[in-house]
């Protein structure tokens, strides 16, 4: 995996590009000389994070063949007060939509995602407690 991340020369803004040849933009807040127009850094990584978990429990389902039809996690994380701010706590609520889905097939998928798939939640997990919850939707 690769990636490159390059200084605009604007304020704080940075493009980032994937090694999959796809572009994100950075930005940082006006107080450290951004200009508030992209994700913070450190966004990105709770984005990812909840990407990366959200794609796991819908593989998971879709594979156990379950009827899903749509999955939403939110995330709310707390950083240290004092640098490096890292991540000490992020709770994931998910919200997994379909018909019939058992509460002991989606809060296995979240397991597995959690303990075994879930590559940016297992490393975030050795510096912050992780927490998750859910609620199914039926259609």
């Amino acid at each position: 995996m690769e990636c490159k991340v390059k200084w605009t020369g604007d304020g704080m803004s940075f493009l980032a590009e994937t090694g999959s040849n796809h572009a994100v933009m950075m930005d940082g807040a006006p107080e450290a000389g951004g200009r508030n127009q992209a994700p913070r850094p450190m966004e990105m990584v709770l984005v990812g994070t909840g990407g990366c978990s959200a794609f796991d429990v819908v593989m998971i389902l879709k594979k156990g063949r379950h009827a899903i039809s749509g999955c939403e996690v939110s995330l709310k994380a707390e950083r240290a007060e004092t640098d490096p701010k890292i991540f000490t706590h992020i709770h994931f609520h998910f919200r997994v939509s379909g018909k019939g889905l058992k509460p002991e097939a989606v809060a296995r998928a979240i397991d597995l995602s959690k303990n075994k798939f879930c590559s940016a939640s297992i490393m975030l997990g050795k510096t912050a407690e992780i927490t998750h919850d859910f609620e199914i939707i039926e259609d």
